[in-house]
């Protein structure tokens, strides 16, 4: 197959190099990512600059790769358009840090993967927590391989996104693979006041996460040592209430 590789942490990100050389040995894969860190970009796209890009070298691939300055939107969008002629699927990832529950709203990583199906292209976002050790990505590399396996033999609709996330612990102590629904995943966010710029007023952002681990959902099997994959769809209606909105007017 040829894959289109792209990430939301730069192309230089140690997550996607690590998937390229995992997925190389058996696929004919192009890589497309931002020039540098794009996380919790979401689905923007970059519509007033001009995009700049350049090949770029990644040692220890053979793979050829490209460097976007634009958002991980961007780089399918401009990957399908002007770079890539053919591509069976599009793997956004290895992320550093999970995209469970909720954040899967603000995250590049998904957003790269959902642009692809706009683009009529099945996809697969995969992620692993932020202080995994190598392992870890190793083993989500290994695991989105058998996944597009699975995707391809099984024809993974045009218009579905696999969200995947992998636990940061060794391979023998993962559990299996569990399909599953998203959980809620809150941010009690505050700003904080920084005095140290004396000609503007200056706040940064601060906050807790805080993850719900509800039964049946990715945040509780992930931890309790599963990978999990969650199919995505862009249509945000909410058709339980459909019908009962359509009555109040």
């Amino acid at each position: 197959m040829r894959l289109l590789i792209t990430n939301d942490d730069g192309v230089h990100a140690k997550g996607i190099h690590i998937l390229c050389k995992e997925l190389e040995k058996y696929h004919d894969i192009v890589i497309v990512a931002p020039s540098d860190q794009r996380s919790a970009t979401s689905h923007s796209i970059t519509i007033r600059e001009p995009l700049i890009v350049n090949e770029v070298e990644l040692p220890g691939l053979k793979s050829k790769a490209y460097s976007v300055s634009g958002t991980p939107a961007d780089c399918v969008r401009i990957a399908v358009d002007q770079i890539v002629d053919k591509v069976d699927m599009v793997i956004s990832g290895i992320n550093i840090g999970y995209n469970l529950g909720t954040d899967i709203l603000y995250s590049g990583t998904v957003s790269a993967a959902v642009e692809a199906t706009l683009c009529d292209i099945p996809a697969i976002a995969v992620s692993t927590e932020w202080h995994a050790e190598l392992y870890s990505y190793e083993n989500a590399a290994k695991y989105v391989r058998k996944i597009i396996e699975v995707a391809d033999t099984n024809g993974l609709q045009d218009d579905i996104v696999l969200n995947v996330n992998v636990p940061p612990i060794e391979k023998k102590d993962i559990k299996g693979l569990k399909v599953c629904r998203i959980g809620k995943v809150q941010h009690s966010h505050y700003y904080v006041k920084d005095d140290s710029d004396k000609e503007n007023v200056v706040y940064r952002l601060e906050g807790v996460r805080k993850v719900e681990h509800d039964e049946e959902t990715d945040s509780y099997y992930i931890d309790k040592g599963y990978v999990t994959v969650t199919p995505l769809h862009y249509d945000l209606t909410n058709f339980g209430i459909l019908n009962e909105v359509e009555v109040w007017f």
